[in-house]
C-alpha cells in the first residue's frame, strides 16, 4: 500500500482509479482509511495529491477514531456532541434491559449481568442517541428553519450508513442519528446544508451562494465533513 510521511505521521492510502472522474478525489472512511480516487496518474503524481491533503486526511482519520468504537466496556471511550466520555459498566440484577445514564462527565451503564452480549450493548446505545438527536436536534431544525427562511415538511432520524443526512424531494429532512456524536458547530452545518436543499436540490453555484448567506464559514465546516462516510 503506498504511503506518505507528513511530520512524524505516516499516512497509508488506496487508490481508486475512475477514467470518468476529471479530477481527483480523497475520502477518508471509517473501516476503508484514506482512498485517492480518479484517473491512473504515477506513485510520485499519487504522493504529491495526498501530500497536498495531509493535514486535512489527518484530522479527518481523528475524527473516524473519535465517532467508531470497536467494543463497549467498562474503560470505553464514547463519543458524544463532539467529545469522548468515559464508560461505566454496572451490573444491577434488579433490572432487565439496559439502562444508560449521562452524567455529564461520563456514560453509566446499567445491565442485569456483567456478560451483556456487545449486540445488545450498541442497541442500547443507538436508542439512546436516536433519543438525544431527536431531543437536540429537531428544536434546532426548527430555530434554524426560522432564522433561514427556509421551510421543510417533516424531519426523520434514522441510522444511516453512508451519510450524515439528505433531502427528499418532498422536502422531508433526514438527519442520521449519528450525527448526535458531532460537535454542535457541524451539527448546525449539517442542519442548514439541508434545509438549502429544500430550495435547491443539486450541489450547485446556487446551492453554495444560498447556504453562504447562512453559513459565512461553510467551506471550513465543509472540509471537516467532506469525505466522512461512516
Amino acid at each position: 500500500m503506498p504511503s506518505i510521511k507528513y511530520g512524524d505521521k505516516t499516512i497509508e492510502y488506496s487508490i481508486l482509479e475512475k477514467e470518468s472522474l476529471k479530477s481527483h478525489y480523497i475520502t477518508v472512511e471509517k473501516n476503508k482509511g484514506v482512498t485517492l480516487k480518479g484517473k491512473p496518474v504515477s506513485l510520485e503524481k499519487s504522493q504529491k495529491l495526498v501530500s497536498k491533503k495531509a493535514k486535512w486526511i489527518l484530522e479527518k482519520l481523528k475524527l473516524v477514531e473519535d465517532i467508531g468504537v470497536e467494543t463497549i466496556e467498562t474503560g470505553s471511550r464514547i463519543q458524544y456532541l463532539g467529545r469522548k466520555y468515559y464508560v461505566e459498566i454496572i451490573a444491577d440484577s434488579s433490572i432487565d434491559n439496559i439502562q444508560i445514564d449521562f452524567t455529564e462527565s461520563k456514560f453509566q451503564v446499567k445491565t442485569h449481568n456483567k456478560d451483556i452480549q456487545q449486540r445488545e450493548l450498541i442497541e442500547a446505545f443507538n436508542t439512546f442517541f436516536k433519543t438525544k438527536a431527536i431531543e437536540k436536534i429537531a428544536p434546532r431544525i426548527k430555530k434554524w428553519s426560522k432564522k433561514t427562511g427556509l421551510s421543510y415538511e417533516n424531519v426523520k432520524f434514522r441510522q444511516l450508513e453512508k451519510r450524515w443526512g439528505s433531502c427528499t424531494p418532498s422536502n422531508t429532512i433526514v438527519i442520521n442519528i449519528e450525527a448526535i456524536k458531532l460537535p454542535f458547530s457541524l451539527i448546525d452545518y449539517l442542519i442548514v446544508h439541508e434545509l438549502v436543499h429544500t430550495k435547491v436540490k443539486s450541489h450547485s453555484k446556487e446551492f453554495w451562494a444560498e447556504l453562504a448567506k447562512h453559513i459565512p464559514n461553510w467551506k471550513e465546516l465543509d472540509s471537516k465533513m467532506y469525505g466522512m462516510k461512516l
